[in-house]
């Protein structure tokens, strides 16, 4: 699989990456396993997890994996911190003394000494200099090889960069992390022109709209999908309206003509659009990681992007300028 820098950085990455969003709720251990080993066979290597997938079962999975059947080295583990789900609630704490607190119990569940790229998982309450000095710290003990930010808006993309590039010694951001995909593309108004102007590369998670784009959904809710699950309807639901179904009707129309499936179609425009160092996927079963391995040496036709370019929102500006 072909690889690209993130940004400006040293950092390179596998243009699909891994996500373990449901590892250790929806996805079991012994699933994972076998993703982690088959994203690896095809070429990949980003993985990225968080201490809030499954309560950190998702970074034990991946800590087993490495000292069963996997090297070290086969992966570039990209994890988080500041987020979580305590009695049922979502709470973001971006202080130091719990960025750092994360960051250590994550290196025990990987069973690593570093990971390769530590993001702020979202924007807090705590001062950003704050959560940002442990960005540095993590840096220099060698803890983080790289740092950047997941979920942040345009102008705090653009101030947390900036602050780190204001005086020699902080640990320069390298991503920006956000969902972007044909039913997501507030992005390119703010953050992708902000990454670019300012070295970051972005990190594109949920590349085929929360599932949505595979074309599951579009005669109803499947048995077992994401949508009929309690704790993950309210996720999909969103991207059952009107216009979303019009786009991935559209997607649908694509891969029929160019011998595609819908979600190879959706990742290859997400992970090729501009600005994008590695498209995130979080397949449930070896049979869709092999479906959306397939997009390895694909590429969309420049009609065919830009007839979903329009559909799904008009022209991507960055396009026209790359």
């Amino acid at each position: 699989m072909e690889e690209r820098h993130v940004g400006a950085s040293g950092l390179k990455v596998s243009t699909v990456g891994l996500g373990t969003m449901t590892w250790g709720r929806d996805t079991s251990p012994e699933v994972g396993r076998h993703l982690l080993r088959g994203f690896v066979d095809a070429g990949g290597t980003l993985v990225d997890t968080a201490p809030a997938y499954g309560q950190g079962i998702a970074e034990k999975i991946i800590g087993k994996s490495i000292h069963t059947d996997l090297r070290r080295d086969d992966l570039v583990i990209a994890t988080k911190a500041g987020f979580g789900l305590h009695d049922g609630r979502r709470v973001v704490d971006t202080s130091r003394r719990t960025m750092l607190t994360d960051l250590a119990a994550s290196l025990r569940r990987l069973h690593t000494d570093h990971v390769d790229l530590w993001q702020v998982h979202a924007w807090g309450d705590a001062p950003l200099e704050e959560t940002l000095e442990a960005l540095d710290q993590a840096v220099s003990k060698g803890m983080a090889r790289y740092v950047g930010v997941s979920n942040f808006v345009g102008w705090q993309t653009a101030q947390a960069a900036t602050w780190q590039r204001a005086l020699p010694g902080r640990a320069a951001l390298v991503s920006a992390q956000v969902e972007y995909s044909l039913l997501a593309r507030r992005a390119e108004v703010e953050v992708v022109p902000a990454a670019q102007a300012l070295g970051l590369g972005v990190l594109a998670w949920s590349a085929i709209g929360r599932g949505v784009l595979t074309g599951k959904y579009r005669t109803g809710v499947p048995r077992g999908s994401r949508g009929a699950l309690d704790h993950f309807s309210w996720f999909v639901e969103p991207y059952l309206e009107p216009k979303p179904r019009a786009i991935t009707d559209a997607v649908a129309t694509a891969a029929q003509g160019l011998e595609l499936s819908p979600a190879q179609v959706a990742l290859l425009w997400t992970r090729d659009a501009p600005g994008v160092a590695s498209a995130l996927v979080g397949p449930r079963s070896v049979a869709h990681l092999d479906e959306l391995m397939g997009v390895v040496g694909q590429r969309l036709p420049g009609e065919i992007t830009a007839a979903l370019d329009d559909i799904s929102g008009g022209p991507n500006v960055a396009r026209h300028l790359s």
